[in-house]
C-alpha cells in the first residue's frame, strides 16, 4: 500500500474514532443502566429448579411466588409512585443444571427484560446465574441458596444485585449443633454430609466448628446414592448419641430408613433441605420419628404471626395442602420485591437492587426480616421434630 493511501486510511480512521467517541458519550447520557418498566405491568422472573434433582423445591417456591404475585394483582398490584402495577411473572426451569441457569438468566435479563428475579432455590444454580444478572444490573432474590459465600465476591465485597431470603449455612449449622448440646444432650456425633455441592459440605463445616462434644467420624455421600448401610453400620459401632446429616430429603430420606432398619435409633438431625413432606415418603412414616432439621419456617412457630397464619391459610385454599417452608421463602421474596419497589418508588432493576439492600423490619411470613451489609436476612430461625412421619413439635432457637 502506498504512504498517501495508508495517510487516507489512517485519517479515515481516526474520524471514525473521533465520531465513534463523540456518539459514545451521547450514548451514555441517554442509556439507563439496567431494565427500565413501562406500561401497566412489573415483569418479574422466575430461574427455577422445575425439573431435575432439585424439582422438589423448585415447585414448592414455584407455588409460593404465584401466591405471592396473584394476592398482590388481586389487591391492586404494586404501588409504583403512586400508580397501581398488576405483575407478569415470566417463569423459565433452569432443570437443576448451572448452565441451564445462566442460560435462563440471560433469557430473563436479555430478551423478556425483567425487572427483578426470583431464583434459583439451590446455591450452584444461583452462583451459575450471577455473571449474567449482574452484566444485566437485574437484582435477584434466591429463597433458599444458603451457602456463606453466595452474595459475595471473590474479594470479599458484596455481590451487588445478589439476595437471599434465607439464612447461611454457618447460622444453620450453628444453630444444629447448639441444639445437640442443650437440647438432645449428645455429647458423641456422628457426621454425614452431602459432598456433591457446597450446601452440605458447608453445613458440615459449620457443624462441626460448633459442636462442643466428640465428633467420633465423618462421613460422606453424593447425589444420586442409594446404598448407605455400610456407613450406618460403622456409626452404630461406635456408641453415638445422635447423627447429623446435612443434605436433601432425597438421599437423606433413604439414610433414615437404612438407619431404623439397621437397628439405630438415636436423633437423626439435618437442615432446611429436609424440610418437605417428601422426606417421611421416602423414609416411611413409622421411620421418621427422632429426626430434627433446622427451618426458617414452622407451622407451629408461625401460628403467632398474623401475616404467616394469613400466607397458611390462603396457600391451604388455593393448593389444599399445608405450606411447606420452601413455598414460604419464595412468597417472602416477591414480597420483598415489592417492598423494594414501593420504597423506591421504581420499578426500573438498578433501583429495586437498592431498594433490597436497605429492607429493615420487614414482615415476612419467615418473621422480621433486616437484609445485612452482605445481603444476607437477619431473621429468626426454628427446629422442626418429626414423629411418625409428621411434625409433632417445634424448638424456637434464639
Amino acid at each position: 500500500m502506498k504512504k498517501s493511501a495508508i495517510k487516507k486510511v489512517v485519517s479515515f480512521a481516526a474520524i471514525v474514532m473521533t465520531a465513534g467517541i463523540f456518539a459514545g458519550c451521547s450514548t451514555a447520557k441517554t442509556q439507563t443502566k439496567g431494565n427500565t418498566q413501562t406500561g401497566n405491568t412489573v415483569k418479574i422472573g422466575v430461574n427455577m429448579e422445575l425439573s431435575g434433582a432439585a424439582a422438589g423445591y423448585g415447585n414448592s417456591q414455584k407455588q409460593g411466588i404465584q401466591l405471592a404475585a396473584q394476592q398482590i394483582n388481586k389487591n391492586g398490584g404494586i404501588n409504583v409512585n403512586g400508580k397501581k402495577k398488576k405483575i407478569k411473572l415470566i417463569i423459565r426451569d433452569n432443570k437443576t443444571s448451572t448452565t441451564t441457569s445462566a442460560s435462563v438468566a440471560a433469557q430473563l435479563t436479555n430478551n423478556d427484560k425483567v425487572s427483578a428475579i426470583v431464583g434459583p432455590a439451590t446455591t450452584n444454580a444461583g452462583t451459575a446465574e450471577i455473571p449474567n444478572i449482574t452484566k444485566a444490573a437485574v437484582p435477584s432474590v434466591s429463597p433458599s441458596a444458603t451457602d456463606p459465600n453466595y452474595t459475595k465476591q471473590k474479594n470479599g465485597k458484596v455481590q451487588p444485585y445478589v439476595f437471599r431470603a434465607c439464612y447461611q449455612n454457618n447460622f444453620q449449622g450453628g444453630t444444629a449443633a447448639k441444639f445437640m448440646t442443650n437440647n438432645l444432650k449428645a455429647k458423641r456425633v456422628a457426621v454425614y454430609a452431602d459432598n456433591s455441592s457446597d450446601y452440605g459440605t458447608g453445613l458440615a463445616k459449620a457443624f462441626k466448628k460448633s459442636f462442643k462434644g466428640t465428633i467420633v467420624d465423618s462421613q460422606y455421600f453424593s447425589e444420586g446414592d442409594k446404598d448407605f448401610n455400610a456407613v450406618l453400620t460403622s456409626f452404630k459401632s461406635k456408641k453415638i448419641d445422635a447423627i447429623y446429616v446435612p443434605g436433601y430429603y432425597t438421599e437423606v430420606g433413604l439414610i433414615v430408613k437404612q438407619a431404623r432398619q439397621n437397628g439405630i435409633n438415636v436423633p437423626i438431625v439435618g437442615s432446611d433441605g429436609m424440610a418437605d413432606p417428601k422426606l417421611a415418603q421416602i423414609a416411611g412414616d413409622k421411620n421418621a420419628s427422632k429426626v430434627y432439621y433446622t427451618t426458617p419456617f414452622s407451622d407451629d412457630v408461625a401460628k403467632s404471626n398474623p401475616t404467616a397464619v394469613k400466607f397458611m391459610n390462603e396457600y391451604k385454599a388455593k393448593y389444599h395442602a399445608d405450606a411447606p417452608t420452601f413455598s414460604a421463602l419464595a412468597y417472602d421474596s416477591v414480597y420483598m420485591i415489592k417492598s423494594a419497589i414501593e420504597s423506591e418508588k421504581s420499578a426500573d432493576s438498578v433501583k429495586i437492587a437498592q431498594g433490597l439492600a436497605k429492607i429493615k423490619d420487614f414482615d415476612g411470613v419467615t418473621g422480621k426480616i433486616t437484609i445485612n451489609k452482605n445481603h444476607d436476612p437477619e431473621k429468626p430461625i426454628a427446629i422442626e421434630q418429626l414423629t411418625n412421619g409428621k411434625v409433632s413439635n417445634s424448638f424456637n432457637i434464639k
